[in-house]
């Protein structure tokens, strides 16, 4: 007979593998933004919110919230500190109204996160009702955040082109979410579950939009419809780390 704890282990850490590689794909944006010494166009929305994410996650992956999940902890640790470098990085090469900007809304995040800690410490004394309040937050969390593929697939339906939707990073989205839905489906873990669900739907999706528009997508010519420069790929790339716990 099978283990289940040892199958969700060996998941879980195919889930960190897909998780991790997914947090590098950002990384040419970073390249980009060295070379020209500047951020440009590019934004750091996406960076500061998949930081809060992924310390949103990382507690509630702590043994005192939820017990047995060193997984989700392992990824998003990982993730938040790459995150914070992401950031840092943008804000050495970003001018000073960026900088404020971006001091103000990650005093926001740290008074969020550390109210959220002291409420789950303080009001909340057991695991289970300290795992539901954490849970539910990151759930509404990541919901929120599928405001920017859904903005994408409008854009890929209005122009008929996925030039901006790349393909590798929406079958990479589609198999970490459903490597961490079939996790949290091991050992049943509704918060996990619920985001995850969600965000292999939305990648599959953006696969089937992905084989309908191939064709009609002109490779060769920018289109009159796209958005700002630094303001699509990327924010698309870091939307597929939503889902993951």
């Amino acid at each position: 007979m099978v283990d289940t704890m040892f199958v969700r282990t060996i998941v879980g850490i195919i889930g960190n593998v897909i998780s991790f590689f997914l947090f590098l794909s950002p990384l040419p944006t970073f390249v980009k933004i060295f070379k020209q010494k500047t951020v440009q166009d590019f934004k750091a929305d996406p960076y500061v919110t998949t930081l809060l994410n992924c310390a949103m996650w990382s507690l509630y992956g702590m043994p005192f919230v939820k017990p047995d999940s060193l997984l989700v902890i392992t990824i998003n640790g990982f993730g938040f500190f790459l995150e914070l470098f992401y950031v840092a990085f943008f804000f050495f090469f970003s001018p000073w109204d960026k900088r404020r900007k971006l001091m103000i809304t990650l005093l926001i995040e740290t008074v969020f996160f550390i109210g959220v800690l002291l409420i789950t410490l303080l009001v909340f004394h057991a695991p289970p009702k300290r795992a539901m309040f954490v849970g539910l937050l990151c759930i509404i969390f990541n919901i929120l955040m599928y405001a920017a593929p859904l903005t994408v697939m409008k854009m890929v339906i209005k122009t008929k082109s996925v030039k901006y939707m790349p393909f590798f990073l929406s079958l990479a989205g589609f198999c970490n979410g459903i490597v961490w839905t079939i996790y949290a489906l091991l050992k049943f873990d509704i918060n996990i579950l619920i985001p995850n669900g969600l965000g292999s739907l939305s990648a599959l999706v953006q696969l089937i939009l992905y084989a309908i528009y191939y064709r009609t997508t002109n490779w060769d010519e920018d289109d009159d419809d796209q958005p700002p420069r630094g303001s699509h790929q990327d924010e698309f790339s870091e939307i597929q780390l939503s889902s993951k716990v």
